[in-house]
Order: C-alpha cells, then structure tokens, then sequence
C-alpha cells in the first residue's frame, strides 16, 4: 500500500470509528391503537400524544451507557381488532421495539399481552377489563384504573346519589364492554341492588329501538351502557325518541367530545366516569393540555395524555437501569416512584396502578362537566 494510501485509510477508519463512538443509540418505541374505523378518534389522540413524548426526549436526550438515545416510534394500527392487533403485535416484535405502549382496547391487548410476555417486552397499556393483568405476566402494567374501579364508582354514584332503584344494563360484548358492565352489576349486588334488566348488542350497532323498546316496559331509571361513544350517541338520541326517561350512563370511552358532536342535544343530562384524575389539578397536566392544543389545534380527547407518560415511564426506566435491554429496565418499571402528567405512578405486584383515580361526569350545557373524582 502507497504511504499516501495508507494514511487515508488510516484516516477514514478514525472517522468511522469516532461515529460509531459518538453516534447516538437508536431505541424503537412500539405503538398500537385503532388509527382507521370508528375508533380512530381516540387512536389518533394517543398516536398525537405518543410523538409528543418521542419529540421530547429527542429534544433533550437522556445517556445510557454512555451515550445519548434517540427514541423512534414505530406505530401500527390494530383497527380494534384482536386478530389484527396480535399480528400487530408480531409485527412489532420483530421490528425490535424494546417496549410497547397499548393497546387501547381491551380486547386486543389481553390477547396481544401474550406476545409481548414471551418475548419478554413491557407493555404499558390504558386497557381497564381486571383480565389484563391476571395473567401473571411480569411485562404487563395499566396506565389507569380497572374497570373494578370505574364500573364500581358508576354504580356507586347510581345509587348513592341518582337514588336509582329501577336500572338496566346494557353491553356491546367486547372485553370491554362487557367488561366494564359485570363490575357496574357487581357494585349494584354490593349495594343490594339487582338489575331490571341485561341486554346485550354489538360494537357496530346504531340502532337500538327494539332494545330500548323492551327495556321502557321496565320503567329503567338509569340504562347502563357498556361500549364506546359512536354506539351511546344514537342511543342517548333514541332514549328521548321512544320516551324511555332513564339516564344513560357509561364508562370512559363515553367521555369525549364525539359523543356530544353525536348525540346533539340529547346528550344533556347523561353520565360517565372515565380512568384518570384531572389534568388541571396538576401543574405538568396543565401544560400538557396547553401544548397539545397549541400543537394540534384541538382538544385531548380521553387517554392520549396515559400514553405519553408511558414512554416518558420507559425511558426513566431506562436511565435508572442505565440499559435499553427491557430484561435490564423491566424490574425498574415494576418499582418505578414516577410522577407523571395524569398520575403518580406505582405499581402493584400485578402491574396495576396503585392509588388510581377516577373521574365522575356529566354533559351540561353540551360540554362534560366534572362532578367528582373519586379513588
């Protein structure tokens, strides 16, 4: 080799060594969650708020190991499927995300939870129905509380402060769904009371007058219903059609603004209790509700703000453990003292949230109008 050859080969492998040195580690973040069909309205929500937090670590990266991270999102969509999403899942996987934040229904994480166990890859996922984490999988954590709680605080404020004896239920047979509506009758039983009524329908539903009709012959004063808000809407609509004077009342995925642009005027009146406490009761909430709409020029519109303080877990996590590897960072969400935007963050053996609140509401004046927040 010519000298002059030899000292631009001996420069150019200085070059790249010093890159390989310098550069920064690249740390995909797995995202799932309905982004097409009647549910993209709460996916597109978290998927806005999960590149919010990517934005935010790359803005001020976090060392591990020595060097600087760079945080990528890998999103897919699982329709709210739970076929899809465990090919999603998969697909994830092999991707090689070192955690995964979702899914958002119920029905598609508990099948997906499997997936993630095996290949040993945290999940953190808003998913309420008990069943989520009852599988004895150390990857599994749940951003908010179970439907025990929710189901348990509606049935509650039902007959504690609504005085209702008459009340029916009503479920879309989803996990969460029907979910959601087992822990409502379950608080009902505590309290001595025994429903008029239980009907079930699907989650692509909007018709529901034969349903209705026969539950008016019970004289309901509240209808439960278990599903998401672009079933309830035409529901709370035909309630006031047929004359049946219940009140409707549901779980989270009822507490957004789709469910007063759908049901109009008729939405007035209604009840909800969702996962999570107020985002304006805390200062890091208060700016996150402000940057969120400066950035996408509308509101949050339910858990989205979960999500982002799911990477935001991780990647404290991944300091602490001053590793990238999830079996290195695993146990350090499992102990994580985290304080977030719409929790303090701690964990039960079982990767629940410990101490989770949750938020009762009403629609007044065609807006939710908070009522209490109870834990």
């Amino acid at each position: 080799m010519k000298p002059q050859s030899c000292a631009v080969w001996v420069a150019g492998a200085a070059l790249a060594l010093s890159v390989s040195v310098y550069a920064d580690t690249v740390v995909k973040i797995g995202f799932a969650s309905p982004l097409t069909g009647p549910q993209a309205h709460y996916g597109k929500d978290n998927e806005n708020a999960i590149k919010m937090a990517i934005d935010d670590l790359n803005a001020k990266p976090i060392s591990v190991g020595g060097q600087k991270l760079h945080f990528e999102l890998v999103s897919e969509d699982d329709q709210a499927d739970p076929r899809i999403g465990t090919e999603v899942a998969q697909r994830l996987i092999d991707a090689g995300v070192k955690a995964v934040i979702g899914h958002f229904n119920s029905g598609v994480s508990i099948p997906a939870s499997h997936l993630y166990a095996a290949a040993g890859i945290p999940q953190l996922s808003v998913s309420t129905n008990p069943a989520y984490t009852l599988s004895g999988y150390k990857t599994t954590f749940r951003l908010v509380g179970s439907d025990s709680q929710i189901g348990g605080a509606l049935g509650r404020y039902a007959v504690q402060k609504l005085h209702a004896k008459r009340i029916a239920v009503v479920d879309d047979r989803t996990a969460y769904g029907q979910g959601i509506a087992d822990e409502f009758v379950k608080s009902l039983t505590a309290l001595g009371i025994q429903p008029v009524a239980r009907e079930y329908t699907t989650d692509k539903a909007t018709d529901f007058s034969a349903i209705l009709t026969s539950l008016k012959a019970r004289r309901p004063e509240v209808i439960f219903y278990g599903g998401a808000d672009a079933q309830a809407a035409p529901m709370a609509r035909q309630l006031k059609q047929l004359g049946v004077g219940a009140k409707l009342m549901g779980g989270d995925m009822l507490n957004t603004p789709t469910f007063i642009q759908l049901a109009g005027a008729d939405a007035n009146g209604n009840y909800s209790a969702a996962a999570g406490g107020l985002l304006t009761a805390r200062p890091a909430g208060k700016t996150f509700l402000t940057r969120y709409k400066a950035r996408y020029n509308q509101d949050v519109v339910l858990l989205g703000p979960q999500f982002y303080d799911g990477v935001m877990l991780v990647a404290d996590a991944m300091k602490r453990a001053n590793s990238t590897e999830p079996d290195k960072f695993l146990p350090m969400i499992a102990s994580t003292r985290y304080q977030g935007v719409t929790a303090d963050f701690r964990f039960d053996a079982q990767g629940n949230l410990q101490h989770a609140p949750v938020t009762l509401s009403r629609v007044d004046s065609d807006h939710w109008n908070v009522l209490n927040v109870v834990y």
